[in-house]
């Protein structure tokens, strides 16, 4: 799989890195859950959604803050301000952006090939 380079990723919308963001968090999720013995799909589906939701994302976000460099914090607020046009209707504007700020993130930490760093921070999702 094709590691990008910095000035690559730079080029990269922010929306265009929370694409591969969302797929990258909700595999994550997905994987944890198998992992951890669950099998029946709709045991399955009813635990990622309490994961896979802007809602959860954003407070993730409050979660790992202190502990990203700035450059990390940089590609958050790229994603966060980037403007998509849309709006889920179970989330706030605020709530929605941060969501999709931390989606950014995590797509560019695996398109960059930092996978022990998204392991480290999406760690965090499980804590609980």
């Amino acid at each position: 799989m094709k590691r990008y380079t910095e000035a690559e990723l730079k080029q990269m919308s922010p929306l265009a890195l929370a694409y591969i963001g969302d797929c990258v968090y909700e595999l994550t999720v997905r994987r944890h859950l198998v992992d951890h013995g669950l099998v029946k799909v709709s045991d399955l589906h009813k635990s990622a959604v309490q994961y896979v939701n802007a809602e959860r994302q954003s407070r993730l976000y409050g979660e790992i803050e202190n502990r990203l460099s700035e450059t990390e914090k940089e590609v958050f607020r790229h994603g966060r301000n980037a403007k998509s046009g849309h709006q889920p209707p179970h989330a706030s504007a605020a709530v929605y952006r941060r969501a999709t700020g931390m989606e950014a993130l995590i797509g560019w930490l695996h398109l960059s090939g930092q996978d022990q760093r998204l392991k480290e921070l999406l760690s965090c999702l499980f804590a609980e």
